[in-house]
């Protein structure tokens, strides 16, 4: 017994090392983004757009831009992922053809981004004629983000009890009936967390953009969802490698960057929020 007890304050000492460093490495990587970063950060920063090769002004356009193509893979990946979902947990036979379908959801779901983007030139871009544009990039991105709405709702759909099921069609409800009554209330919660996460990460995405519509430098908003578009990490990627004064628009790189992670963490914390106020008032 206690050589049992040992183990397991060794391997509880080991966990939580594992813990303090992933959060002391998150902090430190906050602190100095925020450090070098929040002094480039200010109402002019936010609401200008870009002046003299993006030495002065600020980046307005890239943050609409980043949100008019995140709207777009949204309107894209999160009804097609949802009911994709819910026809695989409740209508399709639990079958060899199901599970590989599955695999492959999965497997999509690891495919780096950089071959969704070239995938998304040749399809939105060459075969459908989009051209480079918000239409084509959100597209894109929704493609990326779709793998990781099924699985999120799929997830979420499994930990509803069959009794609840059960139940409904006892009582003469239908298929449909007892998913949309007995079901989805209970695990729309967490297939919108997941579904959040996921645009979340589209949002910061560089490579599926950087082929399929982004700009370094445009000096007016998009008037349409078939112009080119300034987004934040494209943007990111230019002025800290790309651009002929790298050192002096390193504090607006890093205010950049500052203001994409503000964007992502509060995409997540959203998430965060809405599904704690959904399950609360549920349980009501």
């Amino acid at each position: 017994m206690k050589k049992k007890k040992i183990i397991q304050l060794l391997g509880f000492l080991v966990l939580r090392a594992c813990l303090y460093t992933v959060l002391a490495i998150i902090f430190l990587f906050l602190y100095d983004i925020g450090k070098k970063g929040g002094g480039a950060v200010s109402w002019e920063f936010l609401t200008q757009p870009p002046r003299r090769g993006m030495t002065e002004g600020g980046i307005f356009p890239a943050i609409m831009g980043t949100f008019l193509v995140t709207m777009v893979t949204a309107v894209l990946a999160i009804p097609l992922g949802m009911f994709a979902a819910i026809y695989l947990n409740e209508y399709a036979k639990q079958n060899r053809l199901t599970r590989v379908i599955r695999l492959s959801i999965r497997n999509l779901s690891g495919v780096p981004s950089i071959v969704y983007g070239l995938f998304g030139v040749i399809l939105f871009v060459n075969i459908f004629r989009f051209g480079t544009s918000i239409l084509s990039a959100g597209m894109t991105l929704g493609l990326l983000t779709l793998p990781w709405t099924i699985t999120a709702s799929e997830e979420a759909l499994k930990t509803v009890p069959n009794s609840y099921r059960e139940g409904a069609l006892a009582l003469g409800a239908t298929k449909w009936q007892a998913i949309r009554t007995n079901v989805l209330p209970y695990a729309i919660p967490g297939m919108l967390t997941g579904t959040v996460l996921g645009l979340a990460r589209a949002a910061g995405e560089t490579a599926p953009i950087m082929f399929t519509g982004a700009a370094f430098y445009l000096p007016s908003l998009p008037r349409s969802l078939g112009d080119q578009f300034m987004a934040l990490p494209y943007h990111l990627y230019i002025m800290a490698t790309q651009h002929h004064a790298i050192e002096q628009v390193r504090p607006l790189a890093y205010g950049t960057a500052l203001v994409l992670i503000v964007l992502v963490l509060s995409i997540n914390m959203g998430a965060i929020v809405t599904r704690y106020r959904m399950r609360r008032k549920r349980r009501w």
